[in-house]
């Protein structure tokens, strides 16, 4: 008996990180790798393939689902997505910001080291589990925007250019409740230069609707500099 063809099961990879496990210590330990990487983000990946299966996320790409899903999809998708995100806003090989970057992030917040207080000040200020990020916004203002659970900046038309993530499994094993220590130490392993081919790239800001109330209260800039 002939079958009706059925389409592919959703199935979303877990990303390799782009450095070897203890390449980040000893701002990131080979530990909190080995559980952030291989347990938390994988149970993102595992659990948001099971949830999609058979709706009509299950050929949407990550992208897709984070700006159109709801619920416990949203929050999967999210968290998968923001961690990807993640692995690559650091790096082993740290290099300072280049020109044009800076150049920006003068405009918008005085100075880098200004920069780094305002992120540093959003991320121990936010309450619970959360991210920092560093994104432009459709208007090409460069903003810090602190976003609770697994908010992203794809939920408000930004394009994200580094993060941070503050859920505590980020930073317990090496820092315990220390999140202004985890924040310094994230300097040192932060990607510049993955900052700045963020920058440079076109497209993929566009607001989906009602994204505006999470941008109000979130959305920190260079109004806000400290």
């Amino acid at each position: 008996m002939a079958h009706a063809a059925r389409s592919p099961k959703a199935h979303h990879e877990l990303p390799e990180l782009p450095y070897a496990q203890d390449a980040l210590e000893p701002y990131v330990s080979r530990e909190t790798l080995e559980f952030h990487h291989g347990k938390h983000h994988r149970g993102y990946v595992e659990a948001l393939n099971g949830m999609i299966s058979g709706t009509e996320f299950e050929n949407s790409t990550l992208e897709e689902i984070v700006r159109n899903a709801s619920g416990t999809v949203l929050n999967l998708a999210a968290q998968s997505w923001n961690h990807s995100f993640l692995w690559k806003s650091m790096t082993p090989a740290s290099k300072p910001v280049d020109d044009a970057l800076k150049r920006r992030i003068q405009a918008n917040f005085g100075s880098l080291s200004l920069l780094k207080q305002l992120f540093k000040r959003k991320a121990v200020e936010a309450f619970g589990s959360g991210w920092i990020w560093l994104v432009e916004m459709p208007d090409s203002r460069l903003m810090v925007l602190p976003t609770s659970n697994a908010e992203n900046p794809l939920r408000v038309g930004g394009k994200a250019l580094l993060t941070c993530d503050v859920w505590e499994h980020a930073y317990y094993i090496d820092y315990r409740n220390d999140r202004a220590a985890y924040i310094d130490a994230f300097w040192n392993v932060a990607d510049w230069s993955f900052a700045a081919q963020n920058l440079t790239r076109q497209g993929e800001a566009s607001s989906p609707p009602d994204c505006g109330s999470l941008l109000r209260q979130k959305a920190m800039g260079a109004s806000d500099r400290g």
